[in-house]
């Protein structure tokens, strides 16, 4: 519910509308602190994919370089919010929109990046500069391409995302997957860790209100992380000696692992910027109708997709992943009723300190991974979750079904078994073991070619004697 003592009613829909400064820097915090979180666990996964992450010998340094990863996770996401809020030129929707690295990614990332250590890091950015480039142009035809991407695509996308990266969650619950040959992988220990976060985070979100269950993630891990030190899993001296290790100030450095343009990560990211722009365009309607009663303009969409576009491409010169808009503080709009842009900038501003100061990386860098996994577990089951609602809105005609079934079945299958495809070209085997391109691929082109409607007779015999109970979509209320 709107708070009406920041402003009156039309000053909170407004989005030029700038409250007080003791009301607008908490309310601008509390924008970063709903995806402080899912903002900076990519580059700790794609780390721990490429072998100098958790569990490396890059330990006894500190893990520099993942450290260096998050700090541009946070300098890139406060950049590319700006762009939102405040614009730059035809960039931006000037709307408080919220940036952050994109977990749509992560499947297209690690099989690029897997054990090939900072190696590997070169081709990763050149992709990620070009699928920027990329996602930016779709910024002048996302109006005309959105009839390829329906609930149906988009949906399915979603949650072969979050089955993609569960199994992610586990291990890192589990302790790790360096350690997964060791005794304590699985151990009661690691476990009790993981559920400690997993028990808090539920308890807030079903039982607190505000920002409290807004947060309930960030919460979840802080207090998991106190639990791992009363448990001697951290200890004061091994965070002691992180945060003395790690510089005061850095600024980022251009092209600080070099620049390769190579064809897998090239096709991944720019493939991947389809699913991402339509979300884009899902976040600022969300945003329009939430917090201002009407919707998005065409201008409006087009900016956002060119920040989101341009704010990626800068990431990558720089060592940041790609950027998207936060579906999370979309809800938090709707919530604090609050629509200023000028608060979500205070939030950009105070990224930006973060991402400048490498101590902010050398302390998050500590939390055992354990507990990690347990807000991991949660985050990704929750991309599962908002796929599945999207797919509530197909109609689940026996068409759709089977457009659904085949892309599922050809893309989770070669997720699970990549050895399926091991003869192929290294840059087709890497695409096709994401499991989430070729089902994105197969979802969209069976969309387009395939007749509207197919009969009861073409399904009866592939369905096994099941069908569908209902008529189409969920009735409307």
């Amino acid at each position: 519910m709107a708070d009406t003592s920041i402003g009156t009613p039309e000053q909170l829909r407004d989005p030029n509308y700038t409250p007080a400064l003791h009301r607008a820097v908490p309310l601008g915090i509390q924008h970063v602190l709903a995806m402080f979180v899912s903002n900076v666990t990519p580059a700790i996964i794609i780390s721990g994919a490429a072998g100098f992450g958790f569990g490396s010998d890059a330990g006894a340094q500190g893990f520099p370089d993942m450290t260096y990863l998050i700090q541009m996770s946070m300098l890139f996401a406060g950049i590319a919010t700006l762009f939102q809020s405040i614009g730059l030129g035809p960039v931006g929707a000037r709307l408080p929109i919220v940036q952050g690295t994109s977990f749509a990614f992560i499947p297209i990332m690690i099989p690029l990046v897997a054990g090939k250590g900072v190696e590997a890091l070169p081709a990763l950015f050149g992709g990620v500069v070009v699928g920027g480039l990329f996602h930016a142009l779709l910024g002048t035809v996302i109006g005309k391409i959105r009839f390829a991407l329906p609930p149906l695509v988009t949906g399915l996308v979603v949650t072969m995302i979050g089955l993609a990266l569960v199994k992610v969650g586990i291990q890192y619950a589990a302790g790790g997957v360096p350690a997964i040959d060791a005794p304590e992988y699985g151990s009661l220990l690691n476990w009790s860790a993981a559920l400690v976060v997993i028990f808090v985070t539920l308890a807030l979100k079903f039982f607190a209100r505000g920002m409290l269950a807004v947060s309930a993630v960030v919460i979840g891990i802080f207090i998991g992380y106190f639990y791992a030190m009363l448990m001697g899993m951290v200890t004061l001296e091994s965070v002691s000696t992180s945060w003395d290790r790690a510089a005061a100030l850095q600024f980022p450095v251009p092209f600080k692992y070099g620049f390769e343009f190579g064809f897998a990560a090239i096709v991944g990211f720019c493939l991947m910027a389809f699913v991402s722009a339509v979300e884009t365009v899902g976040d600022v309607s969300g945003i329009t109708k939430g917090g201002a009663g009407r919707e998005a303009t065409d201008a409006e969409i087009q900016g956002a997709t060119y920040a989101d576009g341009v704010g990626t491409a800068l990431a990558g010169m720089f060592g940041g992943f790609p950027n998207t808009s936060f579906s999370q503080n979309v809800g938090l709009i709707a919530m604090t009723g609050v629509m200023s842009r000028h608060v979500v900038t205070i939030g950009a501003l105070f990224l930006i300190l973060c991402g400048l100061v490498p101590k902010v990386g050398a302390v998050i860098r500590t939390i055992p991974i354990e507990v990690l996994g347990g807000g991991v577990i949660v985050m990704f089951g929750m991309v599962v979750a908002a796929g599945i609602s999207m797919l509530s809105d197909v109609d689940w005609n026996r068409r759709n079904m089977v457009i659904f079934a085949i892309a599922l079945s050809i893309g989770l299958g070669l997720k699970l078994d990549p050895k399926a495809v091991q003869y192929l070209p290294d840059t087709l085997r890497i695409l096709m073991t994401s499991g989430l391109l070729p089902a994105a691929t197969i979802a969209i082109v069976l969309n387009l070619v395939l007749p509207e409607e197919l009969s009861d007779e073409a399904t009866e015999e592939v369905s096994g004697g099941l069908k569908g109970h209902g008529s189409g979509s969920f009735p409307k209320k």
